[in-house]
């Protein structure tokens, strides 16, 4: 069977993945001219599904555990597994609890198991969590090592064209994202902006999520003296540059985590569109020969190992493995 994938992002490669591992003839197909574009361009590349689990439905936690071991695997050398570290100032104590109550798989670290986690953060934080299963990975890394890895098992890649004869294949696995806003029922666009700063003023050694009542942000460490911050959740599906309220919020986020961020040098802006549907899970959907994996909102590197198998079952003919498949599929 040969298998036409549209849209070259994470849901589109880990599918292609888990089609070749199982014998399908695989291609792939992308407007870009490159790998490398919207939303999972600018992805945080947190694979922390008891995070996560905080603002999201249990089917996030329940399956997005097995992402740390999908990517390991399909990314040799790119997944750091130091876990995740909530903190929130002394006077917003009550969002960390707010926070534990919503989620599990932590443990309540104090000021001196926050130093020894993070010792450039000694003495500012009183309290926090600790999420020691978690992870993280670099997304244009990944994405770009899927792409080689993909190449390497024979699979061709039809990159900066906007139509291909799909008459040649016998079926369409359709992964273009907010592309599908307005074609598929109910899936919307969520913008998310972020920024990268560079500094060698301060270290980290796992992504930090820093609590506030009105601008929550996560800060993940990049390569030495980078890092990544964001994101903003905003109902829009306009794509254009970071607006200035959003970078306000950021840099005043970022520096109330260290105020070392205060000096640090602005080396990129970026925003991408997220799409989702209104219960914010993404799900399969079955159109004649054509399946639509759409909708992972804000979790597209946790989940999609898990939407991508079970496309893979679909189209394998077998039943699909996962207990809570109800979430994710319609007819």
């Amino acid at each position: 069977m040969r298998i036409l994938i549209k849209g070259a992002g994470v849901a589109g490669l880990t599918a292609a993945l888990e089609l070749v591992k199982r014998g399908f003839a695989v291609e792939v197909n992308d407007v870009s001219p490159a790998i490398g574009h919207g939303a999972s361009w600018f992805a945080g590349g947190m694979l922390a599904p008891w995070c996560e689990r905080e603002s999201a439905e249990e089917v996030v936690l329940t399956l997005g555990q097995s992402a740390l071991d999908w990517w390991e695997e399909a990314t040799p050398g790119l997944v750091t597994r130091n876990g995740t570290l909530v903190v929130a100032p002394a006077r917003d104590k009550t969002e960390l609890s707010r926070f534990a109550s919503r989620t599990s798989g932590y443990r309540w670290v104090d000021e001196d198991d926050i130093a020894a986690l993070e010792p450039d953060l000694a003495g500012r934080f009183r309290h926090g969590l600790f999420f020691e299963g978690e992870g993280h990975l670099d997304p244009r890394l990944a994405l770009s090592a899927l792409h080689q890895r993909l190449v390497s098992s024979g699979v061709t890649f039809h990159l900066g064209i906007q139509n291909i004869d799909e008459g040649d294949f016998d079926r369409i696995v359709d992964c273009t994202g907010h592309a599908q806003i307005g074609a598929l029922s109910g899936l919307r666009g969520v913008r998310g902006e972020m920024l990268y700063l560079e500094t060698d003023e301060i270290s980290l050694s796992r992504p930090m999520r820093l609590l506030h009542p009105r601008i929550p942000l996560y800060i993940v460490p990049r390569e030495p003296g980078r890092f990544m911050v964001g994101a903003t959740m905003i109902e829009s599906e306009d794509g254009g540059p970071i607006s200035a309220r959003s970078m306000m919020e950021c840099l005043n986020a970022a520096y109330a985590l260290h105020p070392s961020f205060g000096e640090a040098q602005i080396i990129e802006t970026g925003t991408g569109i997220r799409p989702a549907f209104a219960n914010n899970l993404p799900c399969i959907t079955q159109r004649g020969d054509t399946l639509f994996i759409n909708g992972a909102h804000r979790h597209g590197f946790l989940l999609s190992p898990s939407m991508a198998r079970q496309a893979a079952d679909i189209l394998d003919k077998k039943e699909v493995s996962h207990a809570d498949s109800r979430q994710w599929r319609r007819a």
